[in-house]
């Protein structure tokens, strides 16, 4: 549905991913920042914290409190504890609940009908009057800075918590596009697995990401870097804390960095010849928090034989994108909204 300016209503730009929720106010900007986590009591159901104070229970509650993310791969994996989460974060824009505020919210373009569905529910359960949606990739091209409503091609590879967004687009519409299931979370498993099998220790998630972003890389670096990461021993069952380096790390997270460039690789060929000579002018655009990962825009130019560039502020491109939607008009979410339905109707087929 096309949003429409209701008197005295919000409107406001919801990037629902699999690792943070973002919000975006129009008029205000980015308003919250947050972990899609919730912690939830079994026993009774009820929600014990949200966000950055939920994700700091993650691993270390008692047996009757679960702190779970919502979302896996960008799409809802729990539809009650979603909703509960986008109900609390617009509690913290202010004004109380959704009841007057229309609502963009970013969204895989990998997404099915069904999981279309289920999250424009979810917003709309939590109180909101009206949803458009809005494919990440265009998003965050937007976001970026890309020319995507320009006759010029542009590409963006959206390097999210549960997924990786691949697209060429040009005159207002994604062209070509592949979304795999292959992001920060990936990368943070892949290095748990290879810390256990390796070094003989158990370590959880959390641990894992802290060490991806002290000394990870994807490309080798001047000077490699370490750390120390503390778990169980998988023989004796001690505590223990072991070093690691950049080395170690790249290793492990060799397959889903491999899967990344992959994605990107099969995007570019089948771009069409003429965006793909505006692509080999203006290169590649990285965003998402993967795009942190030292070296990624290296490997990656190495091997397209194209030059990659970081978005700005790769966290927040999403989101900024939806929200200048917000501010221009809603042409860009009709035209999202027009190819979403054209891929439905194609797989229907």
């Amino acid at each position: 549905m096309a949003l429409q300016r209701l008197t005295g209503s919000r409107e406001l730009a919801i990037d629902l991913g699999t690792a943070n929720t973002l919000v975006f106010v129009r008029g205000q900007g980015i308003v919250v920042f947050e972990p899609s986590v919730v912690a939830i009591d079994e026993t009774t159901n009820a929600v014990q914290a949200v966000g950055e104070d939920a994700r700091r229970m993650i691993g270390r509650t008692p047996a009757t409190i679960r702190a779970i993310r919502p979302l896996r791969h960008g799409v809802i994996a729990d539809f009650d504890v979603t909703a509960e989460m986008l109900r609390y974060f617009i509690r913290r824009v202010g004004g109380g609940g959704l009841s007057l505020s229309q609502v963009v919210l970013c969204v895989p373009s990998g997404i099915t009908k069904l999981e279309r569905d289920a999250v424009e529910e979810a917003t709309l359960a939590a109180g909101a009057r009206n949803v458009a949606l809005i494919e990440e990739p265009m998003a965050a091209a937007i976001g970026a800075g890309l020319p995507v409503a320009e006759a010029q091609g542009s590409m963006i590879v959206d390097i999210g918590g549960g997924t990786t967004e691949v697209a060429v687009l040009s005159l207002g519409d994604i062209v070509v596009w592949e979304s795999i299931r292959v992001g920060g979370y990936e990368l943070d498993e892949a290095l748990v697995r290879y810390v256990d099998t390796d070094v003989r220790l158990q370590i959880g998630p959390e641990t894992a990401e802290a060490a991806k972003i002290a000394c990870g890389s994807a490309w080798p670096l001047e000077q490699e870097l370490e750390t120390d990461v503390a778990g169980r021993d998988r023989v004796s069952g001690f505590l223990r804390r072991a070093t690691i380096t950049s080395n170690d790390v790249r290793t492990a997270l060799a397959q889903p960095v491999d899967a990344i460039v992959d994605a990107v690789r099969r995007t570019l060929e089948t771009t069409p010849p003429e965006l793909a000579a505006d692509i080999s002018s203006s290169g590649i655009v990285l965003a998402g928090g993967g795009a942190l990962l030292r070296g990624i825009d290296r490997r990656i130019s190495v091997e397209t034989g194209l030059p990659v560039h970081t978005a700005d502020v790769p966290l927040e491109c999403v989101v900024l994108g939806a929200g200048s939607s917000l501010e221009e008009g809603t042409v860009l979410q009709r035209t999202s909204k027009r190819r979403l339905a054209r891929r439905h109707r194609r797989s229907r087929r």
